[in-house]
C-alpha cells in the first residue's frame, strides 16, 4: 500500500500551474499513472487523491439514495468543482482558477500527504487550522488512538 505524507511547500507558475514533489509522486499508486482527481476540500483546501482511492469515495457517494433531498444535496456539493488532472513530463499539474479562488492560493502552496490523499493549501490558511496547543493535540490522540475500550478499561467484576 502507498502511504502518501509529509508536507512540501511549493510554488506555482504564472500559469497556475503545481509541481507534485518527487517524493509524492513516487508514492502515488502505479495503476493511477498521472491521474489524478482534484476537488474542493471541507476546509477552504483542494484535496487531490490517486485515480483508485478517490474510486472508492465516489462509490459511497454514488451510493447514497438520488430520491434523498439532503444525499442530493451533498452530493451536488462534494463532486461540484470535481477536476481529472494529468501531471505533465515534469510532473506538473493545472489548478483551475476557481479551485484556487475557493482555497485563496495564489502564488504559494504547501501539498500536506494524508495517507490516501494530499490537501493543497494557502500556507497562510493551512497554519489557521493546525492545533497550535500541544495539550489539545495529546488529548485528540488520546481520544482517537487509545487502544482502550469502554470494555477493556473499567475494572474488573
Amino acid at each position: 500500500m502507498n502511504l502518501l505524507s509529509g508536507e512540501y511547500e511549493c510554488k506555482l507558475d504564472p500559469k497556475g500551474r503545481l509541481v507534485l514533489p518527487a517524493k509524492v509522486k513516487g508514492n502515488l499508486p502505479e495503476q493511477s499513472g498521472n491521474q489524478l482527481i482534484l476537488v474542493r476540500g471541507f476546509e477552504p483546501c483542494l484535496v487531490l487523491y490517486p485515480r483508485a482511492a478517490w474510486q472508492v469515495i465516489h462509490e459511497k457517494v454514488m451510493a447514497l439514495d438520488e430520491f434523498n433531498e439532503e444525499y442530493r444535496q451533498f452530493q451536488r456539493n462534494f463532486f461540484r468543482g470535481m477536476t481529472e488532472v494529468e501531471l505533465d513530463s515534469i510532473n506538473r499539474f493545472m489548478l483551475p482558477r476557481s479551485m484556487l479562488r475557493y482555497a485563496g492560493i495564489e502564488k504559494e502552496a504547501i501539498i500536506v500527504g494524508l495517507g490516501n490523499r494530499c490537501e493543497i493549501w494557502d500556507p497562510a490558511r493551512y497554519d489557521e487550522y493546525l492545533i497550535k496547543d500541544q495539550q489539545s493535540f495529546s488529548k485528540l490522540a488520546q481520544k482517537f488512538l487509545s487502544v482502550d475500550t469502554p470494555a477493556t478499561s473499567g475494572p474488573a467484576a
